[in-house]
C-alpha cells in the first residue's frame, strides 16, 4: 500500500522532534545517479547529494554490493574488541589518498563533527598546548566543542551553551567581503591577531576549511592558505585541513588542498568517504597520530565494518570512474551557465566555487547587503519545479550546488533550465 508525502509529513509531526528540519516536504521513496524519486512518483534533479555525501551517486552499483556481502559476514564486532580487515584496509586507503608525501596514520570515526573534535583531541595531546584557532564563517559541526569552533549562531549554537574553552576566531580570507584582499595579506591579517591576542606558544591547532561549506562556499584568495601552512609550521602549529565537504573529488581534486599544493598535518574527512553510509577519519603524520595513548581513540562504533565496506567501494568507483575530472565538468557546465545568469541579473553578486561545489552569492542589486529572503525565493521556486537545492551563508544568502558528480549531462542540463527560470 503507498503512502503519500502528506500522510508521511502528519506521521512525521507526531512522532520527529521539531528540531529536526528538511529542506523539502516530500519523502523519498528511490535515488540514483543525479536524481531523487519521492513516494507519489514525483522524480527531483538532485544538486544536493545528501550534503556532498553521495559523491558516487545513492546507490552506486559497488557500494551496494559490498555492503549486501559485509552484512552477510558480519554487521559489527567494534574495532575495539575484535578488529577486521576492511578498518585497516580504509586507513591504508586514506594514508595514500590525501595530501603529503611522509608516513601517515588513520583513524576511523562515525561523523564529520567527531573527526573534528579527535583532529583537536590529538593535536592538544601531541603539542600539549590548549588553543585551538578558528576562523569568521566557520562550520565544523554540532557537538559541544564543535559548536564552539562553528561561527553561525542560529540555527547551530543559539541557546545551546556555554560552550568549550580555548577557542579562538579570526577573520577569513573572503575576497568580495574584504575589498579583494589579496591571499598573503588576508594571512598576515589573521596570523598577527593569532600572535598578539593568543600567543602563537599556546597554539595546539590552526583549523580551516580549504573551501568554506555551510559559511557560504567561501573560497580564500590564492596563498592565503600557503601562507598559513607556513606560520603554522614555523610556530609549531599543527594545521588541520577540514575537508569534511571539500573532499573526496568534490572540487576537482581528491582534496581541496592539492589545488595550492598545501600538505596538512592531520585532515579531517567524512560525507562524501562512504557513498551514504556513516563514517569519517582523521588521518594524518605518524608522529601526531601515534601520540595519543593506546585508547586515547576510538569510539563503539567508530569504522563500522559495513561503513568500511561501502568507504572502500566508493573510493574504488571515485578512482575507476575518475570522479575528479568528472567534478572538473561539471564545474565548468555549470559555471558557464551561472556566469550567464550572474551577467542578467543583478541580485547575483558572485559566482565562486570549485569543480562540483559551486555557489552563488545574492544581495540587494547595486550593494553588497545579503538578500537572504531572495535566496529563499529563488531555492523554492526550483523545489516546486523539482529542482533540489541548498542555501547556506552566514547571512543566509548563498545558494549553493553539490550536484553527485554521477549526474548525466542530461540531468545536470535540466537541472540548470529550472535554475535559470527561477531566478526569472
Amino acid at each position: 500500500m503507498s503512502v503519500s508525502s502528506e500522510e508521511l509529513h502528519k506521521r512525521r509531526g507526531a512522532a520527529v522532534a521539531r528540531g529536526v528540519g528538511s529542506t523539502i516536504s516530500a519523502y523519498v521513496d528511490h535515488a540514483g545517479g543525479g536524481t531523487i524519486t519521492d513516494v507519489e512518483g514525483r522524480e527531483w534533479i538532485d544538486f544536493a547529494a545528501g550534503i556532498a555525501v553521495t559523491n558516487v551517486g545513492n546507490s552506486a552499483p559497488r557500494v551496494v554490493e559490498a555492503v549486501k556481502a559485509q552484512v552477510e559476514r558480519f554487521t559489527h564486532t567494534c574495532f575495539m574488541v575484535a578488529p577486521y580487515e576492511s578498518y585497516v584496509a580504509v586507513c591504508e586507503q586514506l594514508n595514500a589518498l590525501t595530501p603529503g608525501d611522509f608516513e601517515k596514520r588513520s583513524a576511523l570515526f562515525n561523523s564529520g563533527a567527531e573527526a573534528v573534535e579527535n583532529a583537536v583531541k590529538i593535536a592538544r595531546h601531541a603539542t600539549g598546548r590548549p588553543a585551538v584557532v578558528v576562523f569568521d564563517h566557520a562550520y565544523h559541526g554540532r557537538t559541544n566543542l564543535t559548536m564552539a569552533l562553528t561561527a553561525k549562531n542560529m540555527p547551530y549554537k543559539h541557546r545551546f551553551g556555554p560552550f568549550a574553552g580555548e577557542v579562538y576566531r579570526v577573520p577569513m580570507s573572503y575576497p568580495l567581503r574584504d575589498g579583494g584582499l589579496d591571499g598573503p595579506t588576508a594571512a598576515a591579517r589573521a596570523i598577527e591577531m593569532v600572535e598578539k591576542q593568543v600567543g602563537a606558544e599556546n597554539v595546539a591547532a590552526l583549523l580551516i576549511e580549504p573551501i568554506q561549506g555551510e559559511g557560504g562556499f567561501v573560497v580564500p584568495a590564492q596563498g592565503f592558505l600557503p601562507a598559513l601552512r607556513e606560520w603554522a609550521t614555523r610556530a609549531g602549529v599543527v594545521f588541520v585541513a577540514d575537508e569534511i565537504q571539500t573532499g573526496f573529488c568534490r572540487t576537482g581534486d581528491w582534496f581541496a588542498c592539492q589545488h595550492e599544493g598545501v600538505e596538512p598535518d592531520l585532515v579531517t574527512l567524512a560525507k562524501g568517504i562512504a557513498g551514504g553510509l556513516p563514517l569519517a577519519a582523521v588521518t594524518g603524520r605518524a608522529e601526531l597520530m601515534d601520540a595519543v595513548h593506546v585508547g586515547g581513540l576510538g569510539g563503539t562504533y567508530g569504522g563500522n565494518p559495513i561503513a568500511c565496506a561501502a568507504a572502500l567501494a566508493a573510493i574504488e568507483t571515485l578512482r575507476e570512474l575518475d570522479l575528479a575530472a568528472a567534478a572538473r565538468r561539471i564545474g565548468q557546465v555549470m559555471g558557464d551557465r551561472l556566469r550567464g545568469i550572474a551577467a542578467r541579473d543583478p541580485r547575483i553578486a558572485e559566482v565562486r566555487g570549485r569543480g562540483a561545489m559551486l555557489a552563488v552569492e545574492i544581495v540587494v542589486p547595486g550593494t553588497l547587503t545579503p538578500d537572504p529572503a531572495a535566496t529563499a525565493a529563488v531555492s523554492a521556486a526550483c523545489h516546486a519545479a523539482g529542482l533540489l537545492t541548498l542555501t547556506c551563508g552566514t547571512y543566509g544568502n548563498v545558494l549553493r550546488f553539490l550536484p553527485p558528480l554521477v549526474i548525466s549531462e542530461d540531468e545536470l542540463a535540466r537541472g540548470l533550465d529550472i535554475l535559470e527560470e527561477a531566478f526569472g
